[in-house]
Order: structure tokens, then sequence, then C-alpha cells
């Protein structure tokens, strides 16, 4: 009966979630492909990690004006135009490659004007899961989220895989364009999100006044503000070692291997699943920040384990413990967030804090690029007392550079989570 209660009170939640997991599935086999497809192109990781970068930039640049847009527009309408632009983004790469007219850096151009779109999209999301969800039940959607973001992950390279080496590039992105199809009809047609209610003083302050209001709340809120500035940290470290070098970091290590790539890729989605089904069914947690920096520094770990090994079971096993670290410590920092942030703030906020939190992503990823391309890689193929020392511990030739560069981040990561958790024992939160 409990059971079936939760159910009806998490319905529309239920159903646009679910069609939204089919979309993201369709999106992430046409990143695995366009991944695979420009490291072709370019043999690089600055290459990827650029493709990353546009993909970042627009959305932090303009995330803070979207949240106050996301505050006070129709959240459903915002989430329409940007899913329509997303499929027209991703319509343009089918013309383009149809006509053997697809270059790289189409695709940059590309990534950036989804970027775009995607700043106005994710607060509005953001609140809109609020909406329909009863309080009680934010942790257990945290964890339904990111279950089904491990689950398209498991599936994508796997799919993506074989429809690129079976059928090509179009087909990947056909599926893709079918696959939005069914969550924009579901979105328009079956979900109805609630209205905000906001004070006739609040409807007519000036927008500019209302853009800056989500930083204006960080600073009243000291714990939430040096939990953002923390996972800022964080993000451009993890940036520039296993969250942004993983594919080239494979890659190279097995000479551009691609099930190697689908397999630790499918290790990363069963880590982020099982993290997610912890969060799912865990009981409520007292110290919740504690909880964050222990599993972060679980997550760096990871990456200490992974760059001193050659030896893909090794990478496997160690990006399914960093990512089930990764998948609890994100759950609990969205948590925390929606219980400190009142409704009618929270696109607002959210915007601030992913602005502030992901603002070293694209630095880090491109600093992480070039220190690989850079200094790492020709570190280890050097004939130098450094290299000779480095060798019998990360092992020599292509990606060896990458594997120290994992190593040293790894452990700069696992320190900053030391002194996080120092901190945290002072937090009344």
């Amino acid at each position: 009966m409990k059971k079936l209660n939760i159910m009806k009170e998490l319905k529309s939640f239920l159903l646009l979630w679910s069609s939204q997991v089919v979309s993201s599935l369709g999106t992430a086999m046409t990143e695995y492909a366009l991944i695979v497809w420009v490291y072709r192109q370019e043999g690089t990781a600055l290459s990827i990690t650029l493709l990353t970068l546009c993909s970042f930039a627009p959305t932090i640049l303009f995330r803070f004006i979207a949240g106050a847009i996301a505050d006070r527009w129709n959240k459903k309408r915002i989430m329409l135009v940007a899913d329509l632009f997303a499929a027209c983004g991703t319509f343009s790469v089918y013309l383009l490659y149809s006509f053997s007219a697809l270059l790289v850096w189409h695709l940059y151009l590309i990534n950036v004007l989804l970027s775009f779109m995607n700043a106005f999209q994710e607060p509005a999301a953001f609140v809109a899961t609020s909406l329909l969800v009863p309080k009680k039940h934010y942790t257990k959607v945290s964890g339904l989220q990111g279950f089904s973001g491990a689950a398209v992950s498991i599936l994508a390279p796997a799919l993506g895989a074989s429809l690129l080496a079976l059928e090509g590039l179009k087909v990947v992105l056909i599926c893709d364009l079918c696959s939005f199809s069914v969550a924009f009809i579901v979105l328009l047609l079956f979900i109805r999100i609630p209205k905000v209610e906001s004070t006739e003083k609040r409807q007519d302050e000036p927008f500019q006044k209302t853009c800056a209001e989500g930083f204006r709340f960080l600073r009243g809120h000291t714990v939430l503000l040096r939990l953002i500035l923390f996972m800022t940290c964080i993000n451009f470290l993890a940036k520039m070692s296993n969250d942004g070098l993983l594919s080239p970091f494979v890659l190279a290590r097995t000479e551009d291997n691609q099930q190697v790539l689908g397999a630790v890729q499918s290790f990363v989605a069963l880590g982020v699943m099982a993290g997610s089904l912890i969060v799912t069914w865990m009981k409520p947690v007292k110290n919740r920040l504690k909880l964050i920096g222990i599993s972060t520094a679980l997550v760096f770990s990871g990456n200490i384990f992974q760059g001193m090994s050659q030896h893909p079971a090794v990478w496997c096993a160690a990006a399914f413990g960093s990512y089930a670290m990764a998948a609890i410590m994100n759950a609990h920092v969205t948590v925390f967030m929606r219980e400190q942030i009142p409704l009618e703030f929270q696109g607002r906020v959210f915007s601030a804090e992913s602005t502030l939190k992901n603002c070293a992503i694209p630095l880090g990823l491109f600093l992480g690029g070039l220190l690989a391309d850079r200094l790492f890689e020709p570190l280890m193929v050097s004939d130098s007392p450094l290299q000779r020392w480095l060798i019998p511990l990360f092992g020599e030739g292509t990606g060896a550079g990458i594997a120290v560069q994992f190593f040293t981040m790894g452990v700069l990561g696992i320190m900053l989570c030391l002194a996080w958790l120092k901190m945290s024992d002072d937090f009344k939160a």
C-alpha cells in the first residue's frame, strides 16, 4: 500500500523522468559516437577536451541570467524550446555528415549553441522536479535520477559502438532524433508543472536585480557558499584527470581499442548505478556535509589506482568504485540544496550555484588536455632521470603521461577533501 501511495505521489515525475531517460539515451549514444569520430580525425586529448569545453562554457556564462528567467517564466515552455533547439543541433550534424561536409570545428560550434540553450533548460528542470516531487521524496528522486543516468551510460557506449561499427554515424544520429520526439511529446501533452506562488513585489522586481539575487542568497548562507566553493575546486581537479581525460587515457593506452573504452565507461555507469541505488534506499544521514567529503576523497582514490595500473580490469574496478562514491556525493549535494533553498528562489540560486561550481570546469578541461599533450606525455617519452624514475610506477609509451597526471590530481583531490572534513566539523547546518 505504501509503495502504491509513493507511485501516486510521484506519478507526474516518473512519467517525465522515464521519457527523459529515452531522450538521454539517444543523446549519449551520439556523444559517444562523436568522441570516437573526433579522436579519429585529430588523435589528440586536447581535441576531445575542447569538444567538452564547448559544451560547458556558454552554459556557465549565461546560467545566472537563465536562472532568473526560469523563476519568472513558464518552466515547461523553457524545457520544450530547449529540447527543440537540441534536436535542431543533432539534425544539423546529420545533414553535414550526410553531405560529407562535417568538420571538427562544426561540432565545436554546434556544442556552443546547444550549451547556450542548456543554460536555460537545467534551472527550469531543477525547479520543475522540486514542484513535481514532495519534499519527503527528494533523496529518493535524486537516487532515481542518478540510477537512470547510470543506466543510460551503460547502454550508450555499447549501443553507440555497435551502431557506429555496423551502420555508421548517420544511424546513431537518427536514433537520437527519434528518442527526442518521445520526450518532447510526453512533456508537451502529458505533464503539467505547477506554478510557483510569487509575491507581487517579486514579480515587479527589476530583472537585473533578480539575476543577482541568487548570489546575494548564497552570501547570506555561509555553509552553502563554502560547499559550492569546495565543489568548484573538486570539479577543477576532476576535469584535469579521470572526469575529463578518461577517453583519451584508455584509447591511448590500448591503441584506440573501442571495446576496452566501452567496458571502462560501462563500469563507470555501473558504479553510478550502484551509488544511486544506495542513495535511494539508505537511511537519512545526520551529517550530510561530512559524507560529501568522505565520498569525494574516495572518488579521487580511484584516479590513483587507474594511473598506477596498465590493466583494463583495474581501470574498470577503480571506475566502478570512484563513480559509486561520486553518485552518493552528487545526490547529497543536490538534496542539501533543495532543503536549504525556498522554492521561489531555486532557479536563481541553482543558477548562481552552478555558475560558481562549474566556472572552473572549462579551465580544467583546457588545462587538462594541454598538460597531457604538452607536459606529461612528452615527459614520459623523454630520456630523463625523472622519466626513468616514473616508468616503474606508470609504465611507458603513449598514455603513460596521462597516467602520471591522474595520479597527481588524485593526490591533490584527497588532500583537499581532508581539509574539507576538518573544516566541516565547525559547520552547523
